[in-house]
């Protein structure tokens, strides 16, 4: 689908095209995961079916926060770099809604 120009001017990535990093809690054993989706409601959906072998056993999952970004290239060395973090510091204040950038996320 095609977003229709405004003026000539080219109209922002929908915001369900663009990209998220995003960090999910298991309810059940406490263990975080960090992914990238351009589709977060259906990627979590997924998680919580058992769809990925990586989280079918940490089921279900909750969503802790996610961080938008318009380029696909950006999301994947933000969700590289988030995977450094983990269990850090830094990754500490980002679950704990502490950096601005990453609040703390309303249930899809």
């Amino acid at each position: 689908m095609t977003l229709p120009r405004l003026g000539g001017v080219k109209p922002k990535a929908a915001p369900h095209f663009m990209h998220k990093v995003y960090i999910i809690q298991s309810q059940k054993n406490k263990r975080y995961y960090i992914g990238c989706t351009n589709n977060l409601e259906k990627r979590l959906f997924q998680h919580n079916k058992g769809e990925n072998i990586s989280t079918k056993l940490g089921r279900p999952w909750k969503l802790i926060t996610y961080k938008i970004f318009e380029n696909q290239q950006e999301a994947y060395d933000c969700e590289k770099k988030m995977k450094s973090y983990k269990g850090g510091n830094a990754f500490k204040k980002i679950i704990r809604g502490d950096v601005a950038e990453w609040p703390k996320a309303a249930p899809c």
